[in-house]
């Protein structure tokens, strides 16, 4: 099956339709053409092997209003192609790793309007979610986002190292933060140059934890942070009920876009201390100048929790 799989791929080109390898067994097949800007999943297919059947599969690239060039493209084109296709692996990589685990509850933690939590009920996940979105206005669109489904709980505060409350920086959009911008984030963002600050509820992981988990039987928590630099600060609330969960999500910095973040080495070295090992690497954004890679999601899981 499989050197049929690869034989259609190598035939692909010769109808008009370019094939990209993206990891083993997965490639990003689109047509061939004189097209600028097109939505994503309109001419662009993920096809890869179907583990449980070993037939292969296609679906649609993208899935947030992700733009990306086909036919013949430029650098900045293939950028943007290469963040959409790392965005999809990134949720598919998510989706598998909450099975083999076992995963019954994920803590969204920086919700804003639950697009992670949309994603994961689109990619099939069916467990308990417990949102965190400190925000008024974010929070007031979390809060209709999960009206409808019984699973999906929501709390308006931050988390972080300890019970407080403390001024964000709104305004941002998805980039609200507790953190002053950079230098280096205000070079790279307008959103940056003006702010006005709310003040908001911060609480604890462990003092929330109990709560979260309620009802369920022998619970399995994973942990989504998307904080804007404030992941490790969420992380250190956590104290020793940290061992509780299988597995996390973080966005971690290369270059810093918020004073007093920390380096992607430093929030790695914590995680791999509360003994947590990499499962997998996707980059969120990149400097359209150089290439560079600003900010990485990282997924990692703790083996021996493994079912």
């Amino acid at each position: 099956m499989q050197t049929l799989y690869r034989r259609l791929l190598q035939l692909m080109p010769r109808f008009g339709v370019r094939v990209t390898d993206l990891a083993p067994g997965t490639a990003l097949v689109s047509r061939r053409g004189r097209y600028t800007v097109k939505p994503a999943g309109k001419d662009a297919w993920l096809v890869s092997r179907d583990r449980a059947s070993g037939g292969w599969t296609s679906v649609p690239l993208g899935e947030s209003g992700a733009r990306l060039v086909l036919g013949e493209t430029s650098a900045a084109d293939e950028r943007k192609l290469q963040m959409a296709a790392a965005e999809y692996l990134g949720t598919q990589h998510v989706g598998a790793m909450l099975d083999l685990y076992g995963v019954n509850c994920v803590l969204d933690v920086g919700a804003n309007r639950g697009q992670y939590a949309k994603r994961l009920r689109k990619h099939g996940y069916r467990g308990r979610i417990v949102s965190f979105e400190p925000t008024e206005d974010a929070f007031a669109k979390l809060s209709e986002a999960a009206a409808r489904d019984p699973k999906w709980q929501v709390h308006h505060c931050g988390l972080g190292r300890e019970d407080t409350t403390a001024e964000i920086h709104v305004g941002w959009n998805t980039m609200n933060s507790l953190l002053p911008a950079s230098d280096y984030g205000r070079d790279r963002y307008k959103r940056f140059h003006t702010t006005r600050t709310e003040e908001i509820r911060v609480r604890r992981l462990d003092a929330v934890l109990d709560e979260a988990l309620d009802g369920i039987e022998d619970p399995r928590p994973f942990l989504k942070m998307d904080t804007q630099g404030y992941d490790l600060e969420v992380f250190a609330g956590a104290g020793e009920r940290i061992a509780d969960f299988v597995g996390l999500q973080s966005e971690v910095a290369v270059l810093r876009l918020y004073e007093g973040s920390p380096p992607m080495s430093e929030a790695v070295a914590a995680y791999e201390d509360g003994g947590f090992e990499i499962t997998g690497m996707y980059p969120v954004t990149r400097e359209a100048a150089t290439g560079r890679v600003v900010e990485f999601d990282i997924v990692m899981m703790r083996p021996k929790a493994v079912q």
